[in-house]
């Protein structure tokens, strides 16, 4: 049952999500999840990237690749593959990946 604070109309985020994207675990509720954390690792990038006052051109200039493409990594427009996203992190960013997943 989805609870409304009747005062403001707010609903809660996962009573949100369940009407706009269904219940955890359909597959529409699922490819809202994989695409936010697409959105996540952009937005992580993008902020890493600012903290270091650098320009996406320089990033780009760091790991071989083009402004455009770290543009659409920082936008999620781009699918991005482990190993790049390696790169931008190690060689870009002098960082290091920690992977956590659950099943």
């Amino acid at each position: 049952m989805i609870k409304v604070n009747e005062q403001n109309k707010l609903v809660n985020w996962d009573d949100h999500l369940d009407i706009k994207y269904g219940k955890k675990g359909t597959p529409t509720r699922e490819k809202y999840a994989e695409e936010f954390e697409a959105f996540k690792i952009g937005v992580l990038i993008q902020e890493a990237r600012k903290k270091q006052h650098l320009t996406q051109e320089e990033l780009a200039l760091r790991i071989g690749t083009t402004k455009n493409y770290i543009s659409r990594i920082e936008n999620d427009a781009s699918d991005i593959r482990l190993r790049t996203l390696m790169r931008i992190i190690r060689e870009g960013l002098g960082g290091k990946l920690t992977l956590e997943f659950s099943v």
